[in-house]
């Protein structure tokens, strides 16, 4: 695919039958057509490795697969085998089966900072389950999380806080606050305006930026010493930044964190991991009151349970970790090269730890764009990209990164085009791309 070549009817077509049945055209916002630019929105029929292939029959190098849940490649031979084994053998039963206690025993062993765990679906069962915990652990109702990060649940206590809070009841929203990144003096100013109410601290300990020298630490400190629960959500940088999570690298352990994304390499698991005298408020071994922990009907399916050993094993076999932070750092050098190279090295920027690389899109003033975006993402698509970020695969060969740098470079000479011009939209193609969280349709 090249230029204006790339055409989706069929795609077009069935992204219509899923709005006419999906509310949204799609299971998770940020996978609706709205991030894509219009009739640009390709449906997927299959994928393999690094790449997949849309209802079109055109094929693409993709990253951020599966919001960055696919990191070993589509349909990785290890983990189907382990997947296909358990289906044999039966998925779901009306008591434990010998699988959870071998995942769960996996598991401690690659994160060894965590003392218990408990295994769920989705990041938000997780996430809410260690809010609720902590809550009833300190018998507080507010909650704290970082306000530079974007995502943490589905549920009320972090939606209320976002721009799209419809359905969810002020008091609810008003009992969570928000500190910003990397900044103690803030943190500490919460806890001195809510005094013994902050039932736990939540953040990602790790985006865009590293933490700064003592920040993690300096929270855990705080958060003990003002009676508080630090909660790492280790969605994205479990396994990216090491096998044992943000934690494990840093070397600070929270008292509870939450796994997910690359745990399962696209199945469906999650992990409430932490200290056990937290973790134990759960179960049933303990003489205080109940907490409703985590109870899930597929939470501990077994082939999701195989599939997320076989990743583990994969990981700490393979050095996959090591194997990410090489291919971003390839892809990171080429679109600099290539931006710079088209004079848009301010406008077309690559940030984030190489494991884990987003992309901005900047206006002529510096200012983030969406107009910008569309272009990009428009001229991407048409060179067989599919990069709504550039996080990248295990399954990339760097044959696959040195032609997303070509393309890339394809798109920064349209990029400089329009910044000439002073205006983007002869290359948008239609209206342009829209951030999720947005109050209105």
């Amino acid at each position: 695919m090249s230029g204006e070549e790339l055409e989706l009817p069929v795609s077009r077509a069935v992204n219509e039958r899923l709005h006419a049945a999906i509310p949204g055209g799609a299971h998770t916002y940020a996978k609706g057509d709205d991030q894509y630019p219009q009739d640009l929105a390709p449906v997927i029929s299959h994928g393999r490795g690094a790449r997949v292939w849309d209802v079109d029959g055109n094929e693409y190098v993709e990253y951020g697969s599966g919001l960055r849940s696919v990191s070993l490649g589509h349909a990785h031979p290890r983990v189907l085998e382990a997947v296909r084994r358990e289906l044999d053998r039966g998925s779901n039963f009306v008591r434990p089966s010998v699988v959870e206690a071998e995942a769960a025993e996996r598991f401690l062993a690659t994160v060894p900072t965590a003392e218990m765990v408990k295994f769920a679906k989705n990041g938000s069962d997780a996430t809410t389950a260690a809010v609720r915990l902590a809550r009833a652990v300190t018998g507080r109702a507010r909650v704290a999380l970082c306000a530079d990060h974007p995502f943490f649940s589905v549920d009320d206590w972090f939606i209320g806080t976002t721009p799209m809070p419809a359905g969810i009841p002020s008091e609810t929203a008003d009992l969570t606050v928000t500190f910003p990144y990397g900044d103690l003096a803030a943190v500490e100013a919460l806890f001195d305006r809510y005094p013994d109410e902050i039932a736990c601290l939540i953040l990602e300990p790790a985006t865009q930026t590293e933490p700064p020298p003592g920040y993690l630490a300096g929270l855990r400190d705080l958060a003990h010493r003002h009676g508080s629960v630090l909660v790492f959500d280790e969605m994205i940088t479990g396994f990216r930044w090491s096998e044992a999570g943000a934690q494990g690298l840093y070397g600070v352990t929270p008292d509870l964190s939450t796994f997910g994304k690359a745990l399962g390499n696209g199945f469906a698991v999650s992990a409430l991991a932490g200290r056990r005298e937290l973790m134990e408020w759960g179960g049933l071994r303990h003489d205080g009151d109940r907490v409703f922990l985590l109870s899930t009907t597929h939470g501990a399916e077994t082939h999701a349970l195989a599939a997320a050993m076989a990743v583990q094993a994969t990981y700490v076999e393979e050095g996959v970790t090591a194997r990410l932070h090489a291919l971003g750092e390839r892809l990171a050098a080429g679109v600099r090269d290539a931006a710079a190279a088209m004079g848009v090295s301010e406008h077309v920027v690559v940030r984030g730890r190489a494991s884990n690389l987003v992309f901005a899109t900047l206006d002529a003033r510096g200012v983030p764009s969406q107009e910008y975006r569309t272009l990009f993402l428009r001229r991407l698509l048409t060179g067989g990209v599919l990069a709504p970020s550039f996080v990248v695969s295990s399954a990339l060969e760097e044959a696959d990164v040195d032609r997303t740098v070509d393309v890339v470079g394809q798109a920064c000479a349209v990029y400089r085009k329009a910044l000439d011009a002073g205006d983007p939209t002869p290359w948008l193609g239609g209206r342009p791309v829209r951030p999720v969280f947005r109050r209105r349709v």
